[in-house]
Formats: C-alpha cells, sequence, structure tokens
C-alpha cells in the first residue's frame, strides 16, 4: 500500500505531513504518532514508514521500528493507542454517521454502494477527513477523487 492521494499532492515530495497511508498504518498497529515527530525524521526515515509494510503478519515490527525512532529522536516512546478489532473502513456494508453528516454538511450523500466500492484506504481517508475535530479542508477534494461527488 504505497499509494498516496492527489488531494496530498502538496507535500508528498517532501514528506512534511504525514500521508494518509502512513496515518492508516498508525491506526493498524496502535501508534499515536505526532506530527512533531514526524518532522524530526529524516527524509529516508519518513520514505521507510510509507514503504514497510504494516499487515497483521507485519504489524508488530512496522509498530516496533515507529516506536525506535521516536525513542532515537525524542527520547520517548509514543503513545500506544487500542487497536479497533473491527475498524469502520474494513467494514464495506456500513456508511459511517460522522461521514454522513459530513456529506449532508456539504450538500451530497454518500450511497452503501458507493460506501462499499472504495478501498479500505479510501474508506480511512474519508472517515479522518470527516471527523468533527479534524480541519476538513480535503474532504470535498478527496470525494471529488474518489468520483463520489
Amino acid at each position: 500500500m504505497n499509494e498516496f492521494f492527489q488531494f496530498e499532492a502538496d507535500f508528498v515530495e517532501s514528506l512534511r505531513c504525514i500521508p494518509m497511508q502512513v496515518r492508516y498504518k498508525l491506526d493498524t498497529c496502535g501508534v499515536k504518532l505526532k506530527l512533531s515527530h514526524w518532522t524530526q525524521f529524516s527524509a529516508t526515515e519518513r520514505q521507510a514508514l510509507v514503504e514497510k509494510p504494516c499487515s497483521c503478519e507485519e504489524l508488530t515490527a512496522y509498530r516496533e521500528f515507529l516506536q525506535q525512532l521516536v525513542q532515537q529522536h525524542t527520547g520517548v516512546a509514543a503513545k500506544e493507542l487500542p487497536i479497533d478489532p473491527h475498524p469502520a473502513w474494513l467494514n464495506g456494508t456500513e456508511v459511517p454517521r460522522d461521514l454522513i453528516v459530513k456529506a449532508e454538511e456539504v450538500g451530497m450523500t454518500i450511497t452503501l454502494q458507493q460506501w462499499h466500492s472504495l478501498t479500505p484506504l479510501q474508506r480511512f481517508a474519508l472517515i479522518k477527513l470527516s471527523r468533527p475535530s479534524h480541519e476538513n479542508k480535503n474532504f470535498i477534494p478527496a470525494i471529488q477523487e474518489f468520483h463520489l461527488l
């Protein structure tokens, strides 16, 4: 999963922000990585976090590699979070409520058929971009990129 979205294009080359695919891996392995941690990593270390796999089999290795980087650069480990055994982005049969609300705010509806047709990474991105606490500036570009609007 080395996929960058078009709505991330303004920072992908430098990786100055944490791309969605890495954020997906963070939620998968249960680590809270702050932007302040990310910015301390070298370009090579950031790229390694993009490229390193984090599926079920590699989850522990990814978490250990990430924690080692954070410890090395900050002197303390990153906060660990509980791992959701049934994350909403893996459920193609139910559109999350926050996403429904956010879509309505911009005058659209995301159907179950549309939701089901998205990849887990696309679903993850929409869930993250629709959270009330998120800046949300990339929500409309994301739904356009995913051909939902």
